[in-house]
């Protein structure tokens, strides 16, 4: 099996991972199998780098608040804020405290400078404004939608004003109490100011669909796709909102496949901007079912981004799984010789592009058993899964 395997290896370039391919996919994902390992996010630029000067990708998603990253993208189309600045405050998960990520803004902003806009390279956050303890308040995207629509339009085509806004919103901290996520009765979004900012929420997008036209001719597509997102946002955060105050026994089950859903929705919108190179984990990008258990949950399992997406627009999506041979740090050691991982481990290369069909073929219908993981934060791969993935990325690690 080891030989058969090893024919199926390639360098990791951009030039490879589109030779795998039919054609260029408007979305190419490339996965991790864990957060933060400096080796991914380095190939993660490395290849975003050769995308955009050879096949021409203009956008990088990451799984990263979409509000924060508005931040980012100003800095390095426009030059707005400062380098330390956006590091800090247009990352989320902990993402500003990694050198890569640093680096990914830094060469992205020297890349544009001097470049008309067409040609410059856009970042974008398309995770919600959401942590595994809680959600963000609904207030940043539902004033900021409100805020451009009253700016555009007859006061008398508004659903509500600043104030009743304002009001019905209260403070943050019943939004964003982290107690909400394991205690439903904690939550504010089944209250009645709740309920009431679900249907102002929805009559804003729907105004704001109504009114492209005009909003095309007095303001920017920017500016549109901007007001676009923010209306995603409050609609997916007040949803999210409502199901962290339920009590069924699908509730955690529903958040997740919420997740996915505004992470889906962020995707396609992106997409429609041209070409653009998506990272996250695996199990947000894959076609199949994704799993987990958390806590003293039974077994959870929602629809990922990426099978939503890959249900949309079929071949325009794409997706690269990455595999992991050690995370010593983490206690992730050199994989057992029979998993996925260890065949892969056992080759000369410290990185590589595999053609997971190719792959599958080799391994027939007994494919290897699956590594089993130490460690709550990374998730091996399901060798028996492979023909959901169009190529599989390998690096030995530390």
């Amino acid at each position: 099996m080891a030989t058969d395997t090893k024919d199926t290896v390639r360098s990791v370039d951009a030039a490879t991972v589109m030779n795998l391919l039919p054609a260029r996919p408007r979305l190419l994902a490339v996965g991790e199998p864990t957060h933060g390992e400096d080796a991914l996010l380095d190939l993660r630029n490395e290849l975003f780098q050769q995308l955009t000067e050879r096949e021409g990708y203009r956008t990088i998603a990451i799984e990263s608040d979409c509000m924060r990253g508005l931040a980012v993208d100003d800095y390095v189309t426009s030059g707005t804020g400062t380098l330390d600045d956006v590091v800090k405050h247009g990352f989320s998960h902990g993402w500003d405290t990694h050198a890569a990520n640093r680096e990914l803004v830094r060469w992205a902003k020297a890349f544009n400078d001097g470049r008309p806009a067409h040609e410059q390279v856009r970042f974008a956050g398309f995770d919600g404004p959401l942590e595994i303890t809680h959600a963000a308040s609904p207030r940043q995207a539902l004033t900021a939608l409100h805020s451009y629509l009253a700016a555009q339009l007859d006061a008398d085509l508004l659903p509500v004003t600043t104030d009743a806004l304002d009001r019905l919103l209260g403070a943050d901290a019943p939004w964003t109490d982290p107690a909400a996520m394991m205690d439903p009765s904690r939550s504010v979004g089944q209250s009645a100011e709740a309920e009431q900012l679900r249907l102002i929420a929805d009559d804003l997008v729907a105004l704001l669909d109504t009114q492209i036209p005009h909003l095309l001719a007095t303001t920017s597509r920017d500016a549109l796709d901007r007001a676009r997102l923010y209306g995603r946002t409050a609609t997916g955060l007040l949803r999210y909102h409502h199901w962290m105050a339920d009590t069924s026994p699908g509730r955690m089950t529903r958040l997740l496949g919420l997740r996915d859903q505004m992470m889906a929705h962020n995707l396609l919108a992106v997409a429609e901007r041209g070409p653009t190179f998506v990272h996250a984990h695996n199990s947000h990008l894959q076609r199949d079912k994704s799993s987990i258990r958390m806590w003293d949950q039974p077994l959870l399992e929602w629809w990922s981004a990426g099978a939503l997406v890959s249900a949309r627009i079929g071949e325009e999506y794409a997706f690269l799984a990455t595999a992991l041979g050690t995370i010593r740090r983490q206690g992730v050691d050199a994989p057992h010789p029979d998993t996925l991982e260890g065949l892969l481990y056992a080759l000369p290369e410290d990185r590589y592009v595999i053609d997971a069909a190719q792959l599958a073929a080799a391994f027939g219908d007994t494919p290897p058993p699956p590594r089993e993981s130490p460690w709550f934060g990374y998730a091996p791969l399901d060798p028996a899964r492979l023909s959901g993935v169009d190529g599989l990325v390998f690096v030995k690690g530390d």
